[in-house]
């Protein structure tokens, strides 16, 4: 027993240390992060980001169908340079059961985002997304690309398009890299 927790030791010491892109916290600006709806395209999907009284990010609202609608999104805007050795995002949400996405953009200039679905179970939960993973897709279609391969990220986002009308509420904790 002694050593099982020597080894468990030497084991969680040498992990790779994670960098915190964004944390929400009671003190967090939610207006950093910009809503951006179906609406650009003549939709009426509609959503909010608020604080929880806990401090976490509260992104909820109504996808609709209607006039070719079908997405709801959150966008924040901020560099972060991302070393070698960091190949994941890890997303700490508790969602509705619903799938979700996550992009990632290498320059904000960019038309494509890099997408990676995620599929949340209810509860509060730790999800690990390889940004090898990241593929390219612009206005819902996959794009002859590599995958995502850039040394910085300049906009995340949160997005739901699961191409059926639904309410949808994700509670989103931190966001990080490891």
């Amino acid at each position: 027993m002694k050593y099982a927790l020597i080894l468990l030791t030497l084991c969680l010491s040498t992990s790779t240390t994670m960098i915190q892109l964004y944390t929400f916290s009671k003190q967090t600006n939610v207006s950093d992060w910009r809503i951006v709806n179906d609406g650009v395209m003549g939709g009426v999907s509609s959503s909010s980001l608020l604080l929880t009284e806990a401090g976490h990010g509260r992104f909820f609202g109504h996808v609709s169908l209607d006039y070719n609608g079908g997405f709801a999104s959150i966008q924040l805007d901020k560099t972060v340079k991302r070393p070698a050795d960091k190949k994941f995002i890890v997303l700490r949400v508790k969602g509705d059961g619903k799938a979700y996405e996550f992009r990632l953009k290498g320059a904000s200039s960019q038309y494509e985002s890099y997408v990676k679905q995620f599929t949340t179970t209810g509860e509060w939960e730790t999800i690990t997304l390889a940004i090898s993973d990241f593929y390219p897709q612009f206005r819902g279609r996959k794009l002859n690309m590599p995958n995502f391969n850039f040394s910085s990220i300049e906009q995340m986002s949160f997005l739901i398009a699961n191409k059926q009308e639904e309410d949808f509420e994700l509670l989103i904790d931190w966001i990080g890299l490891e």
